[in-house]
């Protein structure tokens, strides 16, 4: 269960001391980051406002398109979301690589057009809305249109995630289904990536589902969502670690929605609920992986608590 507890909207933040900490759990192969990084909020604290100014006004045009090498100051990873609505164009790929340190590295959600079985029923899907995906699991696609253009990067890119939203039981009446759907495409796959599978369904966190994955060198990423259970819950489970690497992406508080989260903790200024199971969880992830010298790429969104740098900065320099 969450702790609520109010703070001061700009508290203090040692930008110094958490990239330093940072620095020295990616030399132990722990990489840790936020869930994207566009984010005025952090300004006093990842960011610096006199770094975004014109004619001596922010400038969010000029923010948004520089953060990125300010952001690697602090962390070594980041997750990004924005390739999951789209298939970036080569030319926006080396954009984004030459914003940053080489040094950084990037986790991306393949985009929807593959992990989508049907498009929602949303006004922005247009004339696709509530119809069936034909390029759903589509490995020469996903190859093509995503991997390839990304292959000039490929050493900075830390792991591909595919996920899957919540399937109904019309999409698949049974989950060994989908697990059989899963195994094709992966199998189907170029080598040399790190692939990583985020599920939304609770009741598919099964055998076979970490033998799908095991099979294929594929990692289920340890996820906190609202309706998955909670991270040490899974953690606590002996086949959940099915590859070489671990992905985890703390994203919601059990039974909060994402709608809810963004009315609640909009413009992510600060920590504003505090979820002591979930950083304990990625405690106990961070230190599993490093003691296990295996690598772990570990993202915080800022719809856990309310302010990521901070939710990260509690985790690995408290408790």
């Amino acid at each position: 269960m969450s702790t609520t507890t109010l703070f001061d909207p700009t508290p203090a933040f040692d930008r110094a001391r958490l990239a330093a900490r940072l620095k020295e759990l990616a030399g132990r192969g722990v990489w840790i980051g936020t869930s994207s990084w566009k984010y005025p909020g952090w300004l006093g604290q990842v960011y610096t406002r006199e770094r975004y100014l014109t004619r001596g006004r922010f400038s969010q045009r000029l923010f948004d398109a520089t953060c990125l090498a300010e952001y690697a100051e602090t962390f070594p990873a980041v997750c990004g979301d924005f390739s999951f609505y789209q298939f970036p164009s080569p030319d926006y790929w080396r954009r984004l690589f030459a914003s940053a340190p080489a040094t950084l590295r990037y986790a991306f959600k393949a985009p929807e057009d593959i992990t989508a079985k049907a498009f929602p029923a949303h006004a922005r899907y247009g004339a696709r809305a509530g119809l069936a995906n034909p390029s759903f699991l589509d490995a020469g696609l996903f190859a093509g249109a995503f991997l390839a253009p990304l292959e000039p990067f490929r050493e900075q890119i830390a792991a591909i995630i595919f996920e899957f939203a919540t399937f109904s039981r019309a999409a698949y009446p049974e989950p060994g289904r989908f697990f059989e759907d899963l195994g094709r495409f992966l199998a189907a796959l170029p080598r040399g990536w790190r692939y990583s599978v985020e599920i939304r369904n609770r009741d598919y966190l099964q055998p076979a589902y970490f033998a799908c994955l095991r099979e294929h060198g594929a990692a289920h990423v340890f996820n906190a969502w609202t309706r998955m259970p909670e991270l040490s819950a899974q953690i606590a489970i002996p086949e959940a670690r099915t590859a070489g690497f671990t992905v985890c992406r703390a994203l919601l508080g059990q039974g909060r929605s994402y709608e809810q989260a963004v009315k609640t903790f909009e413009p992510y200024q600060c920590v504003q609920q505090v979820n002591e199971p979930a950083r304990q969880a990625l405690r106990d992830i961070i230190a599993r992986a490093a003691e296990a010298g295996r690598p772990a790429f570990v993202f915080v969104n800022n719809r856990l608590e309310g302010n990521a740098p901070q939710t990260i900065d509690a985790v690995v320099t408290e408790g």
